[in-house]
């Protein structure tokens, strides 16, 4: 009698080896994924909106207006027939994002010639305010000839003016088509916010719905035929509305409004 013999089916194994090597293809996918977000990340950061040249080269030419180029930033002072208060005040102002510093060389020039502040418009890291995490006191270093300082920013760069101003040495607080994303409602800073009627990006609705995060007497302007790209001088901006003020109008206005708080 012939005993039958049961073989149970050999279990499938994938070797170790070749388990290690689809593991690392999966890191090495990833790995590579991740290097083309950070190297179009920062292509992307580091080609900012340019500066319009005839601006600027104005600016230079003004001989009220002193410019300097300090490790903080693009330093304008009143120079020649500018007058200068008994106390002076400075501005720190720091650029929206991707915006070239330069570009607001001539909308803040005005105030500089016409009422003696000093303003240095700050050089964001990869031209994103968030990545400059310097405190105020490092940029005010830059003239400490001045008395008082304000402190401001356009956009992106307004919101992260807004994020300098607690427990800073500080007057007040100017916003360009921007607004605060933290409570500064009980800070007692003087501060001007002002919109551009057809600004596309930071609207005068949005700018309204985050006023309560701002001081009860805060001042609100809303600027007419001025959009986003307004409040410098860099040309059009993707999402932005039409613009149907002149880079020189807009200067004079925004000179008017800065020198009632300012000057």
């Amino acid at each position: 009698m012939t005993s039958a013999t049961t073989s149970a089916a050999p279990a499938r194994f994938r070797p170790a080896g070749r388990i290690r090597r689809r593991v690392r293809a999966i890191g090495l996918g990833a790995l590579a994924a991740l290097a083309l977000v950070i190297v179009g990340f920062l292509i992307w950061a580091n080609t900012p909106y340019r500066a319009e040249r005839a601006p600027v080269i104005a600016v230079w030419a003004n001989p009220d207006v002193q410019v300097q180029y300090l490790d903080e930033g693009i330093l304008l002072s009143p120079t020649g027939d500018a007058v200068v208060p008994e106390t002076s005040t400075g501005l720190v102002f720091v650029p929206g994002a991707r915006v070239e510093a330069h570009a607001y060389m001539f909308q803040l020039s005005g105030v500089v010639e016409q009422h003696g502040v000093t303003v240095l418009i700050t050089e964001p890291t990869l031209n994103l305010a968030f990545f400059d995490t310097r405190g105020l006191d490092q940029f005010t270093t830059a003239a400490p000839e001045v008395d008082r300082w304000f402190v401001g920013g356009h956009s992106l760069g307004g919101v992260r003016a807004c994020l300098m101003t607690p427990g800073a040495e500080v007057e007040g607080l100017v916003l360009f088509g921007s607004y605060c994303a933290n409570d500064l409602s009980g800070s007692g800073l003087t501060v001007l916010s002002i919109a551009g009627e057809n600004d596309g990006l930071s609207t005068p609705g949005i700018i309204d719905e985050n006023a309560p995060l701002l001081p009860g007497d805060a001042r609100f302007v809303t600027i007419e035929g001025a959009n986003h790209a307004s409040f410098g001088d860099y040309g059009p901006q993707s999402g932005d509305g039409e613009r149907s003020i002149s880079s020189e109008q807009m200067r004079a206005e925004l000179s008017a409004l800065l020198g009632e708080v300012l000057g």
